[in-house]
């Protein structure tokens, strides 16, 4: 049985993505700095494990490696899926808030990756899915911390299929682009979810679901070629440009 460690698992995409690995057979680590919420998402997922860490605190990634190793001997899959959003002006943004949002949107994903690289290169070879976003390819407002992060994430995983793949480590990325979350529908206005309508050429925001699958598929051996990619699962966002509604109509 392939095991693969999941965080950010406790909500959201982390959550959909972990269900769907056990329903594809995969044994699943759901980590989660909110015990709370993960311990009752783990209830939710048939024979999921919980783990409690921080993936920006560098003495959590070595601790999460260690007891991994001990545990499982191995690790198939990890998808770093952990991030905080935060949203604002430019001229509003602290360096204390540009910091939150780097610790764990670019910090974790480079800690926990590096951490488990050495049980993601026993047997044929694991794989690795950074999360990144839509923000991280095209630029908007409120976002610099957030659109920054992204876009190094991007970067990130670009560097690490370069070197990893010489120890059998394939890493790719997924995109969202607007995605029907809690925290989505708590702050997109009706205005702000049909201003995302019209820019989106599928007219919809997306599920989480379906950015799970996409993350299921590059962690599966069914893209077992695939490495050093970017997917936008963003329902054709990336691709439109500026007047596009207008033409529509």
């Amino acid at each position: 049985m392939k095991t693969a460690l999941v965080t950010g698992a406790a909500r959201g995409i982390g959550l959909a993505t972990s269900g769907q690995l056990t329903e594809q057979g995969w044994r699943v680590i759901m980590l989660d700095r909110d015990v709370e919420t993960l311990t009752e998402a783990v209830h939710s997922v048939e024979g999921a494990v919980a783990c409690e860490a921080d993936v920006s605190s560098p003495e959590d990634a070595t601790r999460v490696a260690n007891w991994l190793g001990s545990e499982f001997g191995r690790l198939d899959g990890l998808v770093n899926n952990a991030g905080v959003a935060d949203f604002g002006p430019i001229r509003e943004t602290s360096f204390e808030r540009w910091k939150t949002v780097m610790a764990t949107n670019l910090d974790g994903p480079f800690l926990m990756t590096q951490a488990l690289t050495a049980l993601l290169s026993g047997g044929d070879g694991g794989a690795v899915v950074n999360i990144t976003s839509i923000s991280g390819l095209r630029a908007s407002t409120l976002r610099v911390a957030y659109g920054t992060s992204k876009a190094g994430l991007a970067q990130l995983t670009l560097q690490q299929a370069a070197e990893l793949g010489e120890l059998g480590i394939r890493v790719n990325a997924v995109a969202p682009g607007p995605v029907d979350t809690k925290l989505a529908l708590a702050v997109h206005t009706p205005d702000i979810r049909a201003a995302y309508h019209d820019a989106i050429p599928l007219n919809r925001y997306g599920s989480e679901e379906e950015i799970a699958a996409a993350i299921t598929f590059l962690l599966s051996d069914k893209a077992s070629y695939i490495t050093g990619q970017i997917l936008a699962a963003d329902g054709g966002f990336q691709a439109t440009g500026i007047g596009l509604p207008s033409l529509r109509s």
